[in-house]
């Protein structure tokens, strides 16, 4: 009894960087969750705002088409902006810090949402546009610095589940951007402007809350040499005075970076030292958007139509999906410092594989007998309980254990121009693949996942509980694994032959 109360004595230590996950969430992934969500509930209305202008400037009303363009970049634009957010997230947090870019990022959402506000007073669409540019850039630069600034300031013992909040914040984000759409709330004629301007407030909320919180110690100390500096941001959000494994861990990664800079994303591209964590990030991490969670929110609202859903009840079943997606991303914060990543993920994959395959046979077969799309329901429930218990929360985590602290950066950008690419792509495409091979394009989805499964299951090392020395260490053992000559061990260090 008393070794439990010491053990949630010494978490309740930490509440100063559990409130910094809260800022760095809300002001962060939340912003993801939220542009995916809203965009859908005030189509209608957009639409015939982009009509209305049209006729005011040509004395026409746009042609059907012409307006179904206009409205499908307004959606898509988002990815674009978060690809550019992206790949500067690689530069502006090593120049700046992290704490300073995200800062900086609260003014562009804070700019998007004026955009969105005046858009219809301005009897602008341009200005829609423009706005959902920059929610993408806010998006894609957001994402990665929450995720570098979080795991920088965690412990080992909780850099997992400190992480994984990232999806958290997303999944969130997710349900309340369809919660206040619902006509009862934002999604009206009246309303829309504000509705898309929502997001200006998470990022005034975090633009006022950040400057009391420290920079991340890792950088700190690593980056800038700052080393009173960090142990001070340590002591602050730990609240612990006993920091010697921590600090030795961040002395070792500095030497073993030799006094060089910053890697760039050639850098991350071409060394063969960092060759089996750029694999790890790039197929089963950043490219989580092939897995199908996204195709399987589009193809959803077909399987209630055919199951006899009314249309005016499909956006509150829609709210549950996200709301499932929420609950088991949870679940997955209390379980991956338990089961692992590698599992987790690994497990995850093969199950939504074997689901989107009988998701597949059912829905060929869903004539046979008026059960069978309320199976297919079920399914896709089953589905997003799976992505969300494994392959959601650990992407996110994942790579922050990857990267030494020279190459997370560059890693990053990476990462996210991976994501989000495939995300532009795939929300592009996805509608003549359906309309090529109906509900067999599923099967694309469950060669992804059974692929990277395997990927995951027999090369990927386990990384829970280790510090990035340890981690890197086991990377070597297959970035090297006809050469080991090139490795060189010393008592203090691991350096690596370029």
């Amino acid at each position: 009894m008393a070794r439990k109360m010491e053990g949630a004595s010494k978490k309740l230590q930490y509440w100063r960087l559990y409130l910094l996950m809260l800022v760095l969430g809300i002001g962060g992934s939340f912003q993801y969750g939220i542009q995916v969500s809203v965009i859908a509930s005030p189509a209608v209305h957009v639409q015939n705002f982009v009509n209305h202008t049209w006729m005011l400037r040509y004395g026409d009303p746009v042609d059907e088409s012409t307006n179904q363009l206009i409205w499908s970049f307004i959606v898509a634009v988002l990815s674009l902006g978060a690809w550019i957010g992206a790949i500067h997230s690689g530069s502006l947090p090593v120049k700046y810090g992290r704490k300073k870019t995200l800062l900086f990022n609260n003014v562009v959402a804070i700019v998007a949402a004026l955009f969105m506000l005046f858009s219809r007073m301005a009897k602008s669409f341009e200005m829609i546009l423009l706005g959902r540019f920059l929610y993408g850039y806010n998006v894609g630069l957001g994402l990665s610095v929450h995720l570098m600034y979080l795991g920088e300031s965690s412990p080992k013992k909780l850099r997992g589940f400190l992480t994984l909040t990232t999806s958290i914040f997303i999944g969130f984000g997710k349900v309340m951007g369809q919660i206040i759409g619902i006509k009862e709330m934002m999604g009206t004629e009246e309303m829309w402007p504000y509705l898309l301007a929502v997001s200006g407030i998470p990022a005034i909320l975090q633009f006022g809350t950040l400057f009391f919180f420290p920079e991340a110690p890792r950088y700190l100390y690593i980056d800038k040499g700052d080393i009173e500096g960090s142990k001070q941001a340590l002591q602050w959000l730990w609240q612990e005075d006993d920091l010697k494994l921590e600090l030795e861990d961040m002395q070792k990664e500095r030497e073993s970076m030799q006094g060089e800079k910053a890697k760039t994303v050639k850098d991350v591209l071409t060394s063969r030292s960092v060759r089996w964590q750029l694999l790890t990030l790039a197929i089963p991490c950043a490219g989580v958007q092939f897995c199908g969670i996204n195709a399987l929110y589009f193809y959803a609202f077909d399987i209630f139509r055919e199951s006899g859903v009314p249309k005016n009840q499909m956006h509150y079943l829609a709210i549950g999906i996200g709301a499932t997606e929420l609950i088991t991303v949870t679940l997955c914060s209390f379980l991956i410092d338990r089961a692992g990543r590698k599992k987790l993920m690994g497990y995850g994959y093969l199950l939504m594989g074997v689901t989107m395959s009988l998701l597949t046979v059912m829905l060929s077969i869903k004539d046979l007998n008026p059960w069978i799309p309320y199976v297919n329901i079920g399914l896709i429930f089953c589905v997003i309980c799976i992505y969300g218990l494994g392959p959601s929360g650990v992407s996110m985590t994942l790579p922050a254990d990857l990267f030494l602290q020279a190459w997370r950066p560059s890693a990053y950008v990476i990462s996210g121009t991976i994501s989000w690419l495939s995300m532009f792509l795939v929300g592009m495409l996805f509608g003549y693949i359906v309309d090529g091979l109906g509900q067999f394009c599923f099967l694309i989805f469950v060669a992804y996942c059974i692929l990277s499964a395997a990927f995951l299951l027999y090369f990927v090392p386990e990384t829970k509980g280790k510090t990035m020395t340890e981690i890197m260490e086991d990377f070597n053992k297959l970035n090297y694994k006809s050469r080991a000559d090139d490795i060189e061990k010393t008592d203090d260090t691991v350096a690596t032959k370029f």
